[in-house]
C-alpha cells in the first residue's frame, strides 16, 4: 500500500500565488505556509506568554498555519477579488476547500490519520486560535507587499493598504504588538537586521 499524503504536500512548491499582480518574484504557497506557520506561532506564544491567554496552544496553531492552505494543492490559489466577490462564491468556495483537504487526508494510513487529520482541518482550535491564523496569513501577505515595494514594484500599492486596514479592524492583542514591535524590521536589509539584533 503506498501512500501519496507526503508527496501531495510537496507539491505546494508548484503553486505561485499572487495570479494576477506582477510580481518582481514569484512566491510559492511553500513558501506562504512557512512564513504564515512561524508568524501565527509567534502570536500565539505572545497571546499566550505576554496577554495570559489560556485559550491559545502555540504548538498547536503553528502545525494548523503550516496546513492551512493544503487544499490549495488541488485548487490552486484562487485571487481574493474573485473569492470574496460574493457570499454565494466564497460560500462555495469554501464548501470546495473543506472537500480538497478532506481529500488530501484520505492519503495516510489508519494509525495516524486522526492526528494528521486534526492538524489538516484544525477543527477543534478554538476561536482565539483561529483569529491568530487569520492574522498570520494576513501578515504574511503584507510582508509581500512590503518586499515588492522595496524592489520598486507599485503594483502592490492598493494590496497593501487594504491588508493593513483589515489588520486593523478588531486587531487582537498580540497582532497589534507584532505590528509595532516585529513589523518594521521588513522593511530592513540584512546588515540593518544584524544591527538590530545585536543593539
Amino acid at each position: 500500500m503506498t501512500y501519496p499524503f507526503a508527496a501531495m504536500l510537496s507539491r505546494m512548491k508548484y503553486i505561485n500565488r499572487w495570479g494576477l499582480m506582477r510580481n518582481t518574484r514569484p512566491e510559492s504557497l511553500a513558501e506562504h505556509v512557512t512564513e504564515c506557520a512561524v508568524t501565527a506561532h509567534i502570536l500565539a506564544a505572545l497571546a499566550a506568554d505576554e496577554f495570559g491567554a489560556d485559550d491559545v496552544r502555540p504548538e498547536k496553531v503553528a502545525l494548523a498555519a503550516l496546513y492551512h492552505d493544503a487544499d490549495e494543492i488541488l485548487t490552486g490559489d484562487l485571487p481574493t477579488p474573485v473569492k470574496y466577490r460574493n457570499r454565494g462564491i466564497l460560500g462555495e468556495y469554501k464548501r470546495i476547500e473543506e472537500e480538497m483537504s478532506e481529500t488530501i487526508v484520505k492519503g495516510i494510513p489508519e494509525s495516524i490519520s486522526e492526528r494528521i487529520r486534526s492538524a489538516v482541518i484544525a477543527d477543534d482550535l478554538t476561536d482565539h486560535e483561529k483569529k491568530i491564523i487569520k492574522a498570520a496569513d494576513k501578515l504574511s501577505a503584507l510582508f509581500k507587499c512590503i518586499e515588492e515595494e522595496r524592489s520598486g514594484n507599485q503594483e502592490f500599492g492598493s494590496a497593501k493598504k487594504s491588508t493593513l486596514e483589515k489588520l486593523r479592524q478588531d486587531v487582537l492583542p498580540e497582532t497589534q504588538y507584532f505590528m509595532d514591535h516585529f513589523l518594521p524590521c521588513f522593511e530592513m536589509d540584512l546588515d540593518e537586521l544584524i544591527s538590530q539584533n545585536n543593539n
